[in-house]
């Protein structure tokens, strides 16, 4: 029945903006015609058209297209109207102050961890992140409590699946990922060590809502002198604290625990220093 009432067209235009959501630094008309498996004319009217309605825009300098101010617009405005933003904004504000950390919020979406809320610690190192980032789940902390606490049929097809590796500390192996997230459980919150960017380091735990079902996640996020091994397990506990608050004013009953300061996630590292971060 779906078939029926499917537009080709529309469809292409839509494959389009997702692979160009999954890039980094845009593509070029013959990236995206090879990539998709369209002839080059086809995908050059879809282009132009998304072009001059204003949700992508071109480079005459590199020939690639990203994302317009238009789609940018659409997404901020979706963003603006979800409820779980809203209501976690205060309780984000008050971890942002107690830690003096950027503070994320996100939800899973495929095998990715969607920031949905970013509240930044003034005067901080800015990290690169921004409202709309989408993070690998297996290296993020974020992610990761999404995965770990999320059914089992969020996370299970994400131990088969090829996974992204960002560098050496990267958990890429559905083995490892699948050891880390019992780890994850065990002590209530997720720990991404220098797993996406070699530097940065992040705590996140899971929000539950009126059906005690996993909806998204708050993490904190900072540079490994910020978040020191002697600071993870109380950094946690904070966390813990303002992930069952917002769990609580969803309507959740379930109860979330102080984090286990028995154990850590921490893995000995040579100190390395890293420009960028991702929670």
């Amino acid at each position: 029945m779906a078939a029926e009432y499917s537009v080709p067209s529309v469809t292409r235009a839509l494959n389009i903006l997702e692979l160009l959501a999954q890039s980094q630094r845009g593509l070029t008309l013959s990236d995206i015609s090879r990539r998709l498996g369209v002839p080059k004319s086809s995908t050059h009217v879809l282009i132009r058209t998304l072009e001059t309605t204003g949700y992508l825009r071109g480079s005459k300098a590199n020939g690639k297209f990203c994302f317009g101010l238009k789609l940018i617009s659409l997404s901020n405005m979706a963003l603006e109207n979800l409820d779980l933003r809203e209501q976690a904004r205060p309780f984000l504000l008050d971890l942002m102050v107690r830690t003096g950390l950027t503070v994320h919020l996100a939800i899973l979406e495929g095998a990715e961890a969607v920031i949905v809320e970013k509240i930044e610690a003034p005067g901080m190192l800015r990290l690169a992140t921004w409202v709309g980032r989408r993070l690998d789940a297996n290296s993020s902390g974020v992610g990761k409590a999404l995965l770990a606490f999320g059914t089992e049929e969020n996370f299970a097809p994400r131990l088969t699946r090829p996974m992204a590796r960002h560098n050496k500390n990267t958990i890429s192996s559905p083995v490892r990922l699948a050891r880390e997230l019992r780890k994850v459980r065990k002590l209530g919150y997720a720990f991404e060590d220098e797993e996406g960017e070699i530097g940065f380091r992040c705590i996140g735990v899971p929000i539950y809502d009126s059906g005690n079902r996993v909806v998204a996640a708050v993490s904190i996020a900072g540079t490994t002198s910020q978040i020191m091994d002697d600071r993870v397990a109380k950094l946690a506990s904070l966390v813990k604290v303002t992930a069952g608050r917002i769990s609580a004013q969803l309507g959740s009953s379930v109860d979330v625990p102080p984090a286990d300061t028995s154990a850590r996630l921490v893995r000995e590292r040579k100190p390395t220093n890293g420009a960028s971060a991702i929670s």
